[in-house]
């Protein structure tokens, strides 16, 4: 099981999860495929934790990754909850597909 924890200053809970510090280093580790997926929101550049979320939901929706499991440690309050968002639509996506084929 490949675990990713994303943040710039925070260390990972223990050494069961590759640590990233940067979007482009998170894209990189979620190409080869990540069962779980741990985000902050603030990594110290430009692109986010929210920016890793879309891109999650759009190659979810796009067919080409797996829906990892995603899960979130900021403490940013507004960037937490624009990341959960993003989780609670692929849900719903997922709900919805589900719905469709069944």
């Amino acid at each position: 099981m490949k675990k990713l924890w994303v943040d710039d200053k925070r260390t990972p809970p223990d050494d069961s999860w590759i640590w990233a510090k940067t979007y482009d280093e998170t894209i990189a580790h979620i190409k080869t495929g990540v069962d779980i997926i741990s985000l902050d929101h603030d990594l110290g550049e430009e692109k986010t934790g929210y920016d890793i979320a879309k891109y999650i939901e759009e190659h979810v929706v796009l067919q080409d990754m797996l829906y990892p499991d995603i899960r979130i440690h900021s403490a940013n309050p507004v960037g937490r909850k624009n990341i959960q968002a993003t989780i609670d639509f692929l849900n719903r996506y997922f709900e919805i597909i589900e719905r469709i084929n069944a």
